[in-house]
This record gives structure tokens, C-alpha cells and sequence, in this order.
């Protein structure tokens, strides 16, 4: 089944296990698409009969090998849109998301190579987030929640989510950029440079740091 909406299932399920452990119900992916609980469990049944997920009633639902291949491809597209979008047209890290959404359904096969080699085949996107290569394989450095970090921790801000435009903006305004190296103090104060940061709200759910 080649269809947009097979490709924001695999995508959400890939993405969902990319930071944390913790494998997706399908309650947690209703609410990640806006869609009815009952519309996705049809949907899931038929992803499972193409051998692109694996799901026992009340179950977490996990890709197979081949539904992981197929959401990397996916992912990979939608990450060299939002890095070339960034670089190449001057869009700011908050706005390419929508756009790369729409953009990756619609790109050949060609041009996505083409876009590769002109960025020099970049590993991350804009946001942190690790581009697969053509095979699927990603690199990614060990990581910890910003929340989760101990204070005496100091690490380079390696990914921020881009679930959220306005959280972005408000990371990006506190001086929280990806690359950044920053010490978590003893009262859990960030301090980039010696200066302590006003950290926005949710920046501590949303932020990755090096391990």
C-alpha cells in the first residue's frame, strides 16, 4: 500500500522510538495523528497483513524489518527537504516542518539524490534529528533528556523536537541553538558559556543533550 497516509503511520511509529524506549500503543499513535482509536486499528490490521508492523491486541505495535526500511526512506526524505529548505531558501527551523510534509510525497527519487550531493549528504537536520542514509542506517550519538540531566552534567545540545513551532522559537530565543555546549548547574540552572539561561516552558522535555 503506497499512500501518504500508510507512509504518517510508519513515520509516527519510527519516530515515536527515535529518543525514548518505550514502544507506541496504539491509543499513543490515535492521538499523535488526530485520528479515531477505531480508525487506526483498522489501519494497523492492514499495515500487519502487508508485513510492515507487528501488533497482538493491547499490544504496543513495533515496525518489521521491512516496515523500519520503508519508514527510514520516509524520514529521510522529509529531513533532506527541512536541511535543504534551512540551508538553501533561507527557511527558519520552525517553518519547514508543514512544508517538508507536503514536499515529500512529491519529490522523485532523482531529485531527493540530487539534493543529497548538493548539501554534501548531511547526517542531522535542522533540528538535531539523525537523516538515515540510502540504506536506512542511521548514526547517533548516546543522549540524555535535558530533564534528565544530572546537575554537573555537560553536554552539546544534540536535538530539539519540532513538535511544537512556538517551543522552537522560544529554545532558539534562550540561546538553546543544536551544538551548543551547556552545564547543568546545581539547582538544575542551564548555563551556556558561565551565563545562566531563562529556560522556556517544556524545553525540558523537548531538548537533547550529548550523553
Amino acid at each position: 500500500m503506497a499512500s501518504p497516509a500508510v507512509d504518517d503511520y510508519l513515520k509516527t511509529i519510527y519516530h515515536h522510538t527515535e529518543w525514548q524506549d518505550e514502544q507506541i500503543t496504539p491509543s499513543q499513535l490515535a492521538s499523535l495523528l488526530a485520528l479515531a482509536p477505531s480508525s487506526v486499528t483498522e489501519m494497523v490490521q492492514k499495515l500487519a497483513a502487508q508485513g510492515l508492523v507487528a501488533h497482538r491486541p493491547y499490544g504496543p505495535i513495533t515496525l518489521t524489518e521491512e516496515g523500519e526500511h520503508r519508514a527510514a526512506a520516509i524520514i529521510r526524505r522529509h529531513r533532506l527537504i527541512e536541511t535543504w529548505l534551512v540551508r538553501e531558501f533561507g527557511y527558519a527551523w520552525d517553518e519547514v516542518h508543514d512544508e517538508a510534509e507536503v514536499l515529500e510525497h512529491a519529490v522523485s527519487d532523482r531529485l531527493l539524490s540530487g539534493i543529497d550531493e548538493l548539501l554534501g549528504h548531511p547526517s542531522v537536520d535542522p533540528h538535531g534529528d539523525a537523516i538515515p542514509d540510502a540504506e536506512g542506517n542511521v548514526h547517533r550519538a548516546r543522549f540524555v533528556l535535558l530533564g534528565d540531566a544530572a546537575p554537573g552534567h555537560r553536554g552539546r545540545v544534540l536535538r530539539v523536537s519540532d513538535r511544537d513551532p512556538q517551543l522552537l522559537r522560544a529554545v532558539e530565543d534562550a540561546g538553546l541553538h543544536i551544538g551548543v555546549d551547556v552545564e547543568i548547574g546545581g539547582s538544575g540552572a542551564v548555563r551556556v558559556a558561565g551565563t545562566e539561561l531563562v529556560v522556556p516552558d517544556g524545553a525540558a522535555d523537548a531538548v537533547w543533550l550529548t550523553a
